[in-house]
């Protein structure tokens, strides 16, 4: 959507109506400026009520960020996270990388959007979100390792979300290996990381999160697997702008001890917040070869740890599974299309 629409959507109110003259006169545009800006919202699906001679209100508020209060819940880390907001964006992690590319930004440089427009998942899947609708932004971390050391980071920043959802009020939340976040056998959201450097290090590693905060219904028809929202198991409604700073305030010291101590020092957690943990799965490798396993553990490197079922029972010999090989579901799950699915975000 362009600025000027969300100009006036900001204007607007789900409490009372708000004339198109009145709206007109105080940003200086057109009546017609301001019923094309409108028509574009309701297009991508804001909905809003229309009423002759008394104008123009939202069905529903928007829950858009606020830097201002952003700042505020951020208090206690102003100094290591620098926030920028985007109206919209075709995914946060190109846009971080392309800033990247062209300055020497600071690693805690996060960018956070209202809408992503084409926010990429893992293997190039895509993140359906709307406007207000999802919570998707990336951060930025700079390691010395060489990315072959991070093995393990997805899973560090998928317990971080975790314990972000937990401070929110959000009970049952779990990780499923490599980069997803459930709840109730539901994706709540995902993480997509990208990294750039020398073999040897440094790296910069661009991790991009998506959390679904309120889903419309026409749009979890749209994705190919179960889904859910914050706002179907929050006790307490809470804004973005809170949930954002409360996420940030996680990763943050995780991102810094990890640096330090790899996922080793994060492995014992982790393991108790798996969905799959000691369950059979059914594994799907490089869409050529697939098996039932019973999920042992994760190694030191990230790396999943299985034990195969054989046609004469559970193999004695445990093997390891790289995130870049393999999809798990379910032993009993039917196979999906996993438009949904993302090693992220959106980004």
């Amino acid at each position: 959507m362009r600025p000027l629409t969300f100009q006036i959507l900001r204007e607007l109110s789900d409490a009372h109506f708000t004339s198109g003259a009145m709206l007109a006169t105080k940003l200086g545009l057109s009546r017609s400026a301001v019923s094309d800006a409108l028509m574009e919202a309701s297009e991508n699906g804001v909905d809003i009520f229309k009423l002759t001679r008394r104008g123009y209100r939202l069905a529903a508020p928007l829950d858009f960020l606020d830097l201002a209060l952003i700042r505020k819940y951020l208090a206690h880390n102003a100094g290591r996270v620098d926030v920028d907001i985007v109206d919209t964006v075709e995914s946060t992690n190109t846009e971080l990388s392309r800033r990247v590319s062209a300055a020497n930004l600071p690693s805690g440089t996060c960018i956070a959007t209202e809408l992503q427009t084409a926010g990429r998942g893992r293997r190039g899947r895509h993140w359906q979100s709307g406007l207000t609708t999802s919570l998707t932004f990336s951060l930025l971390w700079r390691f010395e390792k060489g990315a072959a050391q991070l093995g393990g980071l997805s899973l560090v920043v998928g317990l971080a979300i975790v314990k972000a959802l937990q401070a929110s009020g959000i009970i049952g939340a779990q990780v499923k290996w490599p980069n997803d976040i459930l709840i109730e056998q539901k994706k709540l959201g995902g993480i997509l990381i990208e990294t750039q450097g020398d073999m040897l290090g440094p790296t910069t590693a661009v991790i991009g999160i998506g959390i679904n905060i309120n889903l419309p219904d026409a749009m979890k028809q749209m994705i190919d697997q179960p889904v859910t929202d914050f706002a179907a198991h929050a006790a307490v409604a809470i804004s973005r702008n809170q949930l954002l700073a409360t996420l940030l305030g996680e990763l943050i010291p995780a991102l810094g001890k990890f640096n330090t101590l790899g996922f080793e020092g994060f492995r014992d957690e982790w393991l108790t917040y798996h969905v799959y943990q000691n369950c059979t799965v059914h594994i799907v490798q490089n869409a050529a070869e697939s098996f039932d396993a019973v999920v042992t553990g994760v190694a030191a490197d990230g790396s999943l740890r299985v034990k195969k079922m054989t046609a004469s029972g559970l193999s004695t010999d445990e093997i390891a599974l790289s995130s870049a090989e393999i999809s798990v579901r379910p032993a009993d799950a039917k196979p999906a299309r996993h438009n949904h699915s993302v090693d992220m975000k959106v980004t």
